[in-house]
């Protein structure tokens, strides 16, 4: 494998502040169909990830899958607005912070790391991607499983 994080990583990097609701993070990630976002400080320095995953698994644990798959045995002439325990999982999305759910020890890359360190964390880590950070730990790219295979491929 040849090639740096630098020469690898995409550089429009869709990222989300800590005190966003995970309402807005689930949003981000289904309009632009990826499965995680680098979590950024006011200094664009990365302080977590969230993921599908952790969504997924907060609704589980929250019962939000449960609520919103029942909301179809409510009468019909129930005040859907108020009721319905849909709206409740969705509004126990929006009231809870992205901070509360994301991972904190977040693996990072300096520019400088080759395709082999890249390769080699998101193996051993069982990560997906992997935020590039400056000397300054600012966030500067992402690399992501797929972009590893393109740069393999010779198309990076």
């Amino acid at each position: 494998m040849v090639g740096t994080a630098k020469e690898m990583m995409k550089t429009e990097v869709k990222c989300i502040g800590p005190e966003e609701s995970i309402r807005t993070a689930a949003g981000m990630l289904a309009e632009h169909h990826i499965s995680g976002l680098p979590v950024v400080d006011e200094n664009r320095r990365v302080v977590g990830i969230i993921s599908s995953s952790d969504i997924v698994k907060f609704s589980g644990q929250s019962h939000i899958v449960t609520l919103v798959g029942s909301s179809g045995w409510i009468s019909p002439y129930t005040d859907i607005a108020a009721m319905t325990s849909m709206n409740k999982g969705f509004e126990l999305l929006g009231k809870k912070m992205v901070k509360d759910i994301m991972t904190r020890k977040v693996i990072t890359v300096p520019q400088t790391a080759t395709a082999d360190e890249v390769a080699r964390l998101l193996a051993r880590k069982k990560i997906n991607r992997l935020p590039v950070t400056d000397e300054k730990g600012v966030l500067v790219g992402i690399i992501t499983r797929t972009d590893l295979i393109a740069a393999m491929a010779g198309g990076a």
